[in-house]
């Protein structure tokens, strides 16, 4: 069983890569934040690795951090959820983002995964708030002049808003990943249109 590879990456697309160790060339599937995490071709990588085996078939998938492939690990032994829909869910939210969503019961965060609808979003938070380690989530943000706002609140305030302005799913997970959680909720919209011009 594989836990982890160090190596040279030889190859990066947006949703694999292929590590070289000592003359053997590793596939890896990531989320497109992995792959651009791990630099450029011809450097040093390392990563950690979940190896999936199903009759037939084996399977490598790479993470940057320890915690993204344990919460990876956790989604794939929940029911109804695949390595696909599992590297889905961590492309769309970061391990805190996604304890965040479940710690708060925030459905519309978990249907901004591709492939996630309603009833399965509803499902999982079910069944994860039981698996993830959500005691420790702080869903609290800082107190500022204006008195204290609740995290979630803000970051689904401003989902609405680029949903009603007609932005699709994958884009506002993408202007939503590193939107701090904490703010005055009309400077996270503009800071979320100003990264979707950007993009």
């Amino acid at each position: 069983m594989i836990g982890s590879l160090r190596g040279m990456l030889l190859h990066r697309s947006a949703s694999d890569v292929i590590v070289e160790v000592n003359g053997m060339g590793y596939r890896l599937m990531t989320t497109p934040a992995t792959s651009v995490s791990m630099g450029a071709e011809g450097g040093e990588v390392f990563a950690w690795v979940h190896h999936h085996i199903r009759e037939g078939a084996q399977t490598l998938f790479g993470f940057a951090s320890l915690e993204e492939r344990d919460v990876f690990e956790v989604l794939v032994a929940t029911h109804g959820v695949g390595p696909a829909l599992g590297l889905a869910i961590l492309s769309t939210h970061t391990p805190d983002g996604l304890r965040r969503a479940v710690a708060t019961e925030d459905l519309a965060a978990l249907c901004l995964v591709p492939g996630v609808g309603r009833k399965t979003a509803q499902r999982l938070l079910v069944e994860l708030a039981s698996r993830l380690t959500i005691d420790s989530v702080d869903v609290r943000s800082g107190s500022s002049s204006a008195g204290s706002e609740h995290p979630a609140s803000a970051h689904r305030d401003v989902r609405d808003a680029l949903v009603g302005l007609g932005y699709g799913s994958e884009e506002i997970a993408a202007a939503l990943r590193e939107l701090p959680f904490d703010g005055d909720t009309g400077d996270l919209i503009r800071t979320a249109l100003q990264r979707l011009a950007a993009a």
